[in-house]
């Protein structure tokens, strides 16, 4: 079985990411239609986490941005994104608090384990391995940790156990409090997806082969 069917299996039990999520989410638009940008500057990520912090107050425990949202205006100022027009969102934006623990959605050894230096960039970043007789061997990765939480590669963690927290700005790329969930297969292990956040619109049509939806592998 290939992903992201495992999640149709009864024979497959995906545990949860993060385990404190109750109620329903804030769905934080970042693209290109947002009218958030109208009121802050996008790489201002403090004043960002305030405006963040005072749209959940009372109101969610956490949050969620899209996979494949284009995110121009968000990545306006990063020279790369820019040349090579990669703008789609390939992963979902799980918004948590500072220090909330990550857990392995199933059983998992550690493939990548390290710390991305640069504003925008992931910071502090974990690859997992899943391997199972029940489907083909895929990948998901988190960026935007805690450096020091990071477990060392080869490491292996059962289903639901805790692996890594979720980072602050300097150690984050400078980013407000979240995890980027990005799914790889191996094919799009092989074309450099790890290092890879964002796609081209021309290649959208190929995503599924690479970076599929991360939907279904995210359970509350």
């Amino acid at each position: 079985m290939i992903y992201p069917y495992i999640a149709f299996s009864d024979k497959i039990k995906i545990q949860p990411v993060f385990k404190t999520l109750v109620g329903d989410p804030l769905v934080l638009d970042l693209s290109v239609h947002s009218t958030l940008f109208e009121a802050i500057d996008v790489r201002d990520q403090k004043a960002f986490q305030n405006l963040l912090d005072e749209q959940m107050k009372d109101r969610y425990t956490w949050g969620v941005s899209s996979y494949l949202e284009n995110r121009e205006i968000v990545l306006s100022q990063c020279p790369q994104m820019v040349e090579e027009q990669r703008f789609y969102h390939l992963g979902l934006d799980i918004i948590v608090p500072l220090g909330t623990l990550l857990h392995a959605p199933l059983d998992a050894t550690v493939a990548e384990s390290g710390y991305e230096a640069g504003e925008g960039n992931y910071g502090a970043h974990v690859l997992l391995k899943h391997e199972s007789q029940y489907f083909e061997t895929f990948y998901s990765f988190y960026g935007h940790l805690s450096r020091q939480s990071l477990p060392s590669i080869g490491c292996e963690f059962k289903a639901g156990e805790s692996f890594a927290r979720i980072g602050d700005f300097h150690e984050n790329g400078n980013w407000f409090y979240h995890t980027h969930l990005q799914v790889i297969t191996q094919k799009g292990l092989d074309q450099g997806y790890i290092s890879k956040g964002y796609c081209a619109a021309k290649d959208l049509a190929v995503m599924d082969l690479y970076c599929p939806s991360p939907l279904s592998l995210f359970k509350i």
